[in-house]
């Protein structure tokens, strides 16, 4: 108890309140984890559902070994999370630098507006023929979709963040002198920070998506691949791992999010 001496009794309480939150949150969510497998594995064995259709954990354990033996699994979960990652960072930089210009210019900003709107409303996918023609069948493609589906968000974001910044402080800089660049420096960045974590949050989700509607349309491997021949030859067992292992990275990539969360609140 000697790091707690000059903590008063009061204080000690909140922090041990704190703490058993933070562990029931924690073991809550492995428990609603294990109940949704365990329900998903016993209607299997008990065929209140078709396991050939739905697979099971099991059959997916199995698959993931599998995969695993033949040396294709990393293969596959390599080139998937490779696109993801480009595509995110590429997302997040040049979504945060475009927000930066419309935020340092209003007349740029309702110019470009309706644009960004209408580009945001339109549906990905739809262009994939057209990203096969400008850019082919390789990995460009796959990763110039993650950005198309990442970015208009991470700039509505991080515009919205640099907007509801404290008028009054926005205030007091120009006040004093303050030019744009010291304003976004001093002011604008450092108080915009829960909007750059709430955009990474949802940047991981949207860079997931693209990239498996990427490999969708044109790729000979990942775990987009998997699951697109996995229907085709009806190997559902497969398509249902490849689901899961998607779920357990983007999960694990949120994971890393909060973590960076955590540093920067410190």
């Amino acid at each position: 108890m000697k790091k707690n001496i000059n903590y008063s009794r009061e204080h000690i309480a909140y922090l041990k309140k704190q703490r058993n939150k933070k562990i029931i949150v924690n073991v809550s969510r492995v428990l609603i984890l294990v109940f949704i497998l365990g329900i998903w594995e016993l209607c299997a064995q008990l065929k209140v559902i078709d396991p050939f259709i739905t697979s099971s954990p099991s059959r997916v354990c199995v698959t993931i070994g599998e995969l695993y033996k033949n040396g294709t699994l990393f293969y596959h979960i390599g080139i998937t999370l490779a696109e993801t990652l480009a595509g995110f960072v590429i997302a997040v930089v040049l979504g945060y630098s475009i927000a930066v210009v419309l935020w340092a210019s209003d007349t740029v900003h309702k110019v470009i507006e309706p644009y960004i709107v209408v580009l945001n409303s339109l549906p990905k996918i739809a262009l994939g023929p057209l990203i096969i023609i400008w850019i082919g069948t390789g990995y460009d493609a796959i990763i110039f979709m993650t950005v198309l589906v990442s970015i208009i968000v991470c700039i509505m974001n991080m515009l919205a963040g640099f907007i509801e910044v404290d008028k009054t402080k926005l205030l007091l800089m120009q006040s004093m002198g303050a030019s744009k660049a010291t304003t976004l420096r001093k002011l604008i960045i450092p108080a915009s920070v829960p909007a750059l974590i709430n955009t990474l949050k949802v940047a991981v989700g949207l860079a997931w998506i693209g990239s498996i509607m990427g490999e969708y349309i044109v790729s000979k491997a990942g775990l987009g691949y998997l699951i697109v021949y996995g229907g085709q030859v009806f190997k559902l067992d497969l398509v249902m791992t490849a689901t899961f292992i998607l779920c357990a990275l983007a999960g694990g990539m949120y994971g890393i999010v909060t973590l960076v969360e955590k540093k920067l609140k410190k």
